[in-house]
């Protein structure tokens, strides 16, 4: 699939999405890189480490976060995404659940959405920017009939929404959500089972980087959760991810390598 300038093999190979929150209230990050010198300086470490895209966010979604205005957000990213844009060469995507924060975005220069179910005019801008999109899978409450079942339905539902607004086939990734929607069980199982997610036959996007259900596993605070996150990466590696969105740009590289390496044996 192409993306911005850039062609992936999707099929082939595992991407790294690196994460630059913008914010002050990331649950892993806040505050370290929501000035714009240390936003670039943050974004030229991960593209040197590794990163094939980077993912702006403006807004926390943290439990328990408070929602700010599409103006503050948007005044947030997009003089970053406009200066990514102009230091690098590299796709940008933008972590954003509001279709007028997507539209302010994509005309800084943005490659790549994120979701459309929360807004129902999302899918409208995507496909009108001929954007790529990543959807990923969310409920309000953790409740389902039949956890895999009702996820894949989901799943396909957005995907239904995106092909009836003209996004084509070629621009869609699909990411479980963890952390989104699930228990911690849920979150566990979604991992672990990924191969459903690739039998609808769209590239997927895996996002534990330091997540709850890391912290939850091993009892370990948000600092401390870099070796479980690398284990998600070889899992979603070994389950067919063609991308994986971090913090830890090199040491989730490597980790990558390694197992593609073992994989072709």
């Amino acid at each position: 699939m192409i993306i911005g300038n850039r062609e992936f093999d999707t099929e082939k190979n595992t991407y790294i999405m690196g994460i630059l929150n913008v914010t002050p209230d990331s649950f892993s990050d806040g505050g370290k890189y929501n000035g714009m010198e240390q936003a670039l300086r943050h974004a030229q470490k991960m593209i040197a480490e590794g990163a094939d895209l980077i993912d702006v966010g403006g807004e926390s979604t943290r439990p328990g976060h408070v929602q700010i205005s599409d103006e503050e957000e948007i005044a947030r990213v997009t003089p970053v995404i406009e200066a990514l844009k102009k230091e690098f060469d590299i796709p940008i995507s933008i972590d954003t659940y509001k279709s007028h924060v997507a539209e302010a975005a994509l005309q800084a220069g943005a490659d790549l959405i994120w979701g459309l179910k929360y807004d129902e005019k999302m899918a409208e801008v995507i496909a009108k920017y001929h954007a790529a999109c990543c959807l990923m899978h969310n409920r309000e409450k953790a409740e389902y009939e039949e956890f895999q079942k009702d996820f894949i339905e989901d799943m396909k539902e957005c995907v239904r929404l995106a092909k009836e607004a003209g996004i084509a086939d070629e621009k869609i990734i699909l990411d479980p959500g963890v952390g989104f929607g699930k228990t911690y069980e849920m979150n566990l199982e979604i991992i672990a089972h990924l191969e459903i997610l690739q039998e609808l036959g769209y590239p997927v996007l895996l996002g534990t980087s330091r997540k709850s259900v890391i912290g939850l596993t091993l009892d370990l605070p948000v600092d401390q959760r870099e070796e479980g996150t690398m284990v998600t990466t070889v899992y979603g590696v070994q389950k067919g991810s063609a991308f994986v969105r971090v913090h830890d740009v090199e040491k989730n590289l490597r980790a990558i390598k390694m197992t593609k390496a073992l994989m072709r044996m």
